[in-house]
C-alpha cells in the first residue's frame, strides 16, 4: 500500500530505520567525548584526593554515561541482528524507547557531571544551582519544546 508520502510500507520503514540510525551518530558523539573525559579523571593525583561523595557523584556520572552508551547503541545492533528478520517496524518502536531512554541518561550522565565539575571548583551550592539549571535546560529543550513543536503542528 502506498502512503501518502508516495512511499509504500516497506520504503517508509526503510527510511526510518536509516533516520534512527542517523540520529545515533550525533549523540553517540557526546557520549564518546563524555565517557571519556570521566574516564580519564580517575587516574588524576586530583581524584585521588577527591572526598568520597565527590567519587560516588563521579561514578554515578560513569554509570549513568555506560547506560546512556548501551541504550543508544542497541537498536544499531538490533538492526545489525535482525535486518533480514522483517522485524523492521518493531525494531524502531522499542528502538525509540531505547532511544529516549538513553537520551535521558545522557542528560543526567552530563548534569552530573557539571554539578561535579561545580562542586570541585566553587562547592556544593554552585553544584546545586548549576546541577538543577543544567537538568532544566535539557527537560525543557529535549522534551518539552519537541511536545509544544508537535502541539503547534496541528
Amino acid at each position: 500500500m502506498v502512503e501518502h508520502t508516495g512511499e509504500t510500507k516497506n520504503e517508509r520503514l526503510t527510511r526510518n530505520v536509516s533516520e534512527l540510525l542517523q540520529e545515533l551518530r550525533v549523540a553517540q558523539a557526546g557520549v564518546q567525548i563524555l565517557f571519556g573525559f570521566l574516564l580519564t579523571v580517575v587516574f588524576t593525583d586530583e581524584f585521588h584526593e577527591a572526598s568520597g561523595f565527590e567519587k560516588a557523584v563521579h561514578l554515578t556520572a560513569v554509570l549513568l554515561t555506560v547506560c546512556s552508551t548501551v541504550l543508544l547503541t542497541a537498536p544499531a545492533a538490533w538492526h545489525r541482528l535482525l535486518f533480514r528478520t522483517g522485524n523492521r517496524e518493531r525494531i524502531l518502536t522499542v528502538g525509540n524507547r531505547s532511544v529516549l531512554a538513553g537520551l535521558a541518561c545522557l542528560a543526567a550522565a552530563i548534569t552530573t557531571t557539571v554539578a561535579l565539575i561545580a562542586k570541585v571548583v566553587y562547592g556544593p551550592i554552585a553544584m546545586t544551582i548549576l546541577g538543577v539549571v543544567s537538568a532544566v535546560l535539557f527537560v525543557v529543550m529535549w522534551f518539552v519544546v519537541p511536545k509544544k513543536i508537535d502541539r503547534n503542528g496541528d
